[in-house]
């Protein structure tokens, strides 16, 4: 069974940062691109950083490009994200998930394994 265990959230002012991660059970991180996306309560869910597994290749969304750094450990099949300069803006659930294929995108319908999510709240 695939598990993905997502931590790390909390509550930061303006300014501030915080890293995420993301553990993987039942899979390996060589294998599949690993994303982070987030929501807000109703609106939709916007895709912020991708790693790819087998050759470490990232990408951001422009709202996050120069702020966040995605990385991952696949030893311990474990994927961070660096979030810096937080945003009142950048206040969401932050959901990690796993794309079998490693398309390379942040679409979220390409990507099957997905954790639980953890709030992310920045105050102005």
């Amino acid at each position: 069974e695939v598990q993905l265990q997502a931590c790390g959230g909390g509550v930061v002012q303006a300014g501030g940062s915080l890293r995420l991660s993301c553990a993987a059970t039942g899979l390996d991180f060589e294998d599949y691109g690993i994303g982070w996306f987030r929501q807000v309560p109703g609106k939709e869910r916007e895709g912020v950083a991708y790693i790819s597994g087998p050759d470490g290749d990232t990408k951001y969304s422009g709202s996050v490009k120069g702020r966040f750094t995605i990385s991952s450990d696949n030893a311990k099949n474990t994927a961070y994200l660096q979030m810096n300069s937080l945003k009142p803006e950048d206040t969401a659930v932050y959901y990690c998930a796993a794309d079998p294929l490693d398309s390379g995108r942040l679409w979220d319908v390409e990507y099957v394994y997905w954790g639980q999510g953890t709030q992310v709240t920045v105050s102005s």
